[in-house]
């Protein structure tokens, strides 16, 4: 698969992009990470005035181990921050925790993609890891039934990030509202905010660009278009 031009011509600008997302969002973060917001306000004590100003009180705030691993579980309804933006009181951590905050406000809303992304979750994950893996045995054995089940699931997967996109965006556009309604944000903080999660909205488009090019791929090879007859 990785020795067809084919396959790179499809997957290349997805992973281009998803590489420039990458080096975007930890520069915005380092950055606004070592810039303390005027009212001193931790991710995690933004979180929870937001929340409280929504009249979320039922949804729980917790730390989470690794770099970056904030999100919201609507299951539990547990807002889950990383140290670097559970414990700082910076913009970058403003803006993040504000971010995941648009989660929960989302999900209290019911807001229709969220609801549709939280159920695809167990088949776009296993779409993603088992797809491709079934879809070469197909191949491999020349058994064609085999290989469009591979593609069909791994459409599940490609069809999660493109729902992803909305809903992060959304999120995004709510976080930044409500931190200047608030006024937990003073003066040029906001531009600060809005850098760092533009940032991290390009990694979700960057996946979706390069599911979609692999999802053609596939498609491609089995119906002749990738490979010589």
């Amino acid at each position: 698969m990785f020795y067809n031009p084919l396959f790179w011509m499809l997957a290349l600008p997805g992973m281009l992009i998803g590489m420039v997302a990458q080096s975007r969002v930890k520069r915005a973060f380092k950055k606004y990470s070592q810039i303390r917001n005027a009212r001193g306000l931790s991710g995690a004590e933004i979180a929870r005035q937001l929340l409280d100003s929504q009249g979320l009180y039922d949804v729980a705030i917790e730390e989470s181990q690794g770099f970056l691993s904030d999100h919201y579980d609507p299951r539990s309804k547990v807002l889950r921050l990383s140290p670097d933006v559970y414990r700082t009181p910076s913009i970058a951590a403003a803006g993040v925790a504000a971010h995941e905050m648009g989660h929960a406000l989302q999900h209290a809303s019911g807001y229709f993609p969220l609801h549709i992304r939280s159920s695809m979750v167990p088949a776009a994950q296993f779409g993603s890891k088992l797809a491709p893996w079934i879809f070469m045995a197909g191949l491999l054995l020349q058994f064609t039934t085999l290989a469009w089940i591979g593609v069909i699931l791994f459409g599940a997967a490609v069809i999660f990030t493109l729902v992803t996109l909305p809903v992060e965006f959304d999120a995004s556009k709510r976080a930044k509202r409500l931190l200047t309604s608030s006024g937990i944000l003073i003066g040029q903080e906001a531009e600060g905010v809005e850098k760092v999660l533009d940032a991290a909205a390009l990694t979700y488009v960057a996946a979706a660009i390069a599911a979609v090019g692999q999802l053609l791929y596939y498609v491609m090879m089995l119906t002749g278009g990738g490979r010589r007859r």
